[in-house]
């Protein structure tokens, strides 16, 4: 083989290796390298967007934030913070009393303890009609206390109202209540 012959196949394997090192050591990890920002670029676009979504729910949040403050306040309003029981249970009978409520009955059970609470079962039973139930019933729901209602027994029973000398329908209510007394 002659010298330049031999010289020009000498240049190209020097530029076959050349090209080859230049791929191998250069272009392969900068297209690695840029594979991966961009794929930095595309999780980073995601965060922002997904951060600019969140951020138009934060004045729904604060909303919904601002009413769950709100009933938890007026929940820890309705607990009271000594036992005054006796206050409760005088306040009833004088609501039954300005509704008219006749035959009344009101007890109190034994104390219980759920929780964090604590709550006295009250066991009420009256007669009147029920128009004079309904409004007893509403001033009951708009106490101070906490008062939840575990079960209502009406039964149809007829009197005689001594004023008009009518039959007029009565009916007999049994309510069995729940008052939340302190917090633990």
């Amino acid at each position: 083989m002659p010298f330049r012959e031999r010289q020009q196949v000498l240049i190209c394997v020097a530029a076959v290796v050349m090209v080859g090192g230049f791929l191998l050591f250069r272009y392969l990890p900068s297209r690695k390298k840029l594979r991966s920002l961009e794929q930095q670029r595309v999780e980073q676009t995601l965060a922002i967007t997904k951060a600019s979504n969140d951020s138009l729910l934060i004045p729904t949040i604060k909303e919904q934030l601002a009413k769950l403050q709100e009933i938890a306040e007026n929940y820890e309003k309705n607990v009271p913070a000594k036992r005054s029981l006796g206050i409760f249970l005088h306040r009833i009978t004088d609501l039954m009393d300005s509704h008219e409520l006749k035959d009344q009955l009101v007890q109190p059970g034994e104390e219980v303890t759920s929780g964090r609470l604590n709550g006295i079962p009250i066991s009420m039973q009256c007669k009147g009609d029920l128009k004079q139930m309904f409004k007893f019933f509403k001033l009951l729901a708009g106490s101070e206390r906490l008062i939840r209602i575990e079960q209502v027994k009406l039964s149809n029973t007829r009197f005689q109202r001594r004023r008009n000398h009518a039959n007029q329908r009565s009916y007999l209510l049994q309510v069995g209540a729940r008052t939340i007394l302190t917090e633990n």
